[in-house]
């Protein structure tokens, strides 16, 4: 309990006590995550720092006229579009695989702060959603995972809170909500919006030299790569055009995020990254 109090007392206890570790990503540099668009409506790609990571679902209702989460996610159309319903999931999991890259790259305190923010972030306002779909509460595995980094426990303890999250996302991406449309298509607009999101992440950091947008792009390229990993062979049966330009952006994601350490130069050129993003936006049909 203490280490829980010492956490939300570092992150903003008011904050905490109103729904859950709060802790804007990237906003210290006016780069906050909730700052950006619906999913379904890709930010400009000459967006500004403050244009972070509103997103780019591409599936059928994505956006709508539902609410808005903090993270720039549609949760009011999650608990009808699969498409909404999984940039939730993948917007917290992009923050837990940051988490856990960062923390083994020591960065203990960015750690301990990505594992907390999708509470806030997603978590909470998706908590409806969840209910009707019958996914139980999982937000305290996030507030374990960060005590356990803030607390400096060995990367063993803070992998294993690390799997518990995604174990649980997993047990949560299975209660989707059911439309027509098919698994590729779906699978299609998440990896698109991630996609997105790591190019806007990466835009503003020409602007902006501290640590954390950084790494909520580094997270949101890592799970696009997982995502296209676990369903490319759907998505080029169906979507051949989506499969190759999906494929080149996250080529380029992957040099413009080396790993979870901020190079001390940006390895890309930010047009490169935003193109390749804008490729796969057109061919998804964002």
């Amino acid at each position: 309990m203490n280490s829980t109090l010492k956490l939300w007392t570092q992150l903003g206890l008011g904050t905490a006590l109103a729904g859950g570790l709060l802790a804007a990503c990237g906003g210290e540099a006016g780069t906050g995550e909730g700052a950006a668009g619906k999913a379904g409506a890709a930010p400009d790609t000459a967006a500004t720092a403050g244009e972070g990571e509103g997103g780019a679902g591409a599936g059928e209702g994505a956006g709508g006229e539902g609410g808005e989460g903090e993270g720039g996610v549609a949760v009011g159309d999650a608990a009808t579009d699969p498409v909404a319903y999984g940039i939730a999931l993948a917007v917290a999991e992009a923050h837990v695989v940051a988490a856990r890259d960062a923390y083994a790259a020591g960065k203990k305190e960015a750690a301990a702060e990505m594992f907390a923010h999708p509470v806030s972030e997603v978590l909470v306002d998706m908590d409806p959603t969840f209910a009707k779909l019958g996914v139980k509460d999982f937000k305290e595995l996030f507030t374990a995972a960060s005590v356990a980094a803030s607390e400096g426990k060995p990367a063993a303890e803070v992998n294993k809170a690390h799997d518990a999250i995604i174990a649980a996302l997993r047990g949560a991406a299975a209660k989707a909500p059911k439309t027509d449309a098919s698994a590729a298509k779906v699978a299609t607009g998440v990896v698109a919006d991630q996609i997105e999101r790591a190019s806007a992440m990466y835009r503003s950091l020409s602007k902006n030299d501290s640590y954390e947008p950084y790494l909520d792009g580094y997270g949101f390229a890592k799970v696009a790569a997982s995502a296209f990993a676990a369903n490319g062979a759907a998505i080029k049966a169906e979507n051949p055009a989506a499969h190759a330009r999906i494929t080149e952006a996250l080529g380029v994601l992957g040099q413009a995020y080396p790993g979870a350490a901020r190079p001390d130069k940006l390895p890309v050129e930010a047009g490169a990254v935003s193109g390749a993003s804008a490729k796969v936006m057109l061919a998804a049909g964002a």
